[in-house]
């Protein structure tokens, strides 16, 4: 079971991971299941030690949810197998696709249609068909948006989680990016639309300023104080707290302040007066 505040595991701070104190705020970790199905040596090692310290999240990078190639069935039975063995109860992945002949190796935007929410919707189900367990679905940050769009946004997530009977998995950085790169939607009226009680699992992280309307989604920097205040509105909107991970992938900053961050998520948490999810 996973709950309060986590951090994503990366290779790179396997070291800080080993040592964490039992007082940190770091109360779990979370991984890409396609960076590990297949990784053994010293950095298995870490990352089985680690995993025996701190409950594990999983969440995809490549399942394709919303693409028309066919369901990568050794991956899922990957994911799978990786779920027992970790003794994970959660999974997630994006609302996206990234597959088309062979992966892209990016999360590409879905058009906001009835027709494609009937589509991921069926594939979602076959995935919980095949893991066991309902999944939870992310909103992405993209780039193009769609004329062939029917609904906003936060309409269809709700209606694709509704559709395939899942969770929602809640990235706030996402929200607030889109809705300064696109002006169509503003973060509040995303979180007054979104089905609060179907999120289970919080996504929270840093984004690049290219210009006043462009931020790109890097998750390699500290959050930015909009995402924080954005984030303080989000547990104000929600019944329960789930389950909140600060995600840095890349140009990591001493490892303290990585745990300030999360501290901050966890003292959010605390202020929201709410009781606690657990996944």
């Amino acid at each position: 079971m996973i709950q309060y505040a986590g951090l994503g595991y990366r290779r790179d701070l396997a070291e800080d991971f080993l040592s964490l104190p039992e007082s940190s705020p770091i109360r779990f970790i979370e991984a890409a299941p396609e960076n590990w199905l297949k990784m053994g040596g010293f950095a298995r090692k870490q990352f089985d030690r680690v995993a025996e310290k701190l409950p594990l999240a999983l969440h995809g990078l490549s399942l394709s949810l919303g693409g028309q190639a066919p369901l990568d069935k050794e991956l899922l039975g990957g994911i799978k197998q990786m779920m027992a063995q970790y003794r994970c109860s959660f999974f997630s992945d994006h609302l996206s696709y990234c597959h088309d002949g062979g992966h892209l190796y990016d999360l590409l935007p879905l058009p906001f249609t009835a027709e494609m929410v009937k589509h991921t919707a069926q594939r979602i189900r076959e995935v919980q068909d095949v893991l066991g367990c309902r999944i939870a679905v992310e909103n992405t940050s993209y780039y193009l948006h769609s004329p062939l769009a029917e609904m906003n946004e936060a309409e269809f997530l709700n209606a694709v989680a509704d559709e395939a009977d899942c969770h929602i998995h809640l990235d706030v950085n996402n929200i607030y990016v889109n809705a300064v790169n696109h002006n169509l939607l503003l973060p509040e009226d995303f979180l007054a639309t979104v089905n609060v009680n179907r999120v289970n699992y919080i996504h929270i992280a840093g984004h690049d300023v290219e210009a006043p309307d462009l931020l790109i989604d890097t998750h390699g920097a500290a959050v930015l104080p909009t995402v924080w205040d954005l984030l303080e509105q989000v547990y104000r909107r929600l019944p329960v707290i789930p389950p909140t991970l600060l995600e840095r992938d890349f140009n990591f900053p001493p490892f303290a302040e990585l745990e300030a961050e999360v501290a901050k998520i966890a003292d959010y948490q605390q202020r929201s007066g709410k009781e606690f999810l657990n996944v």
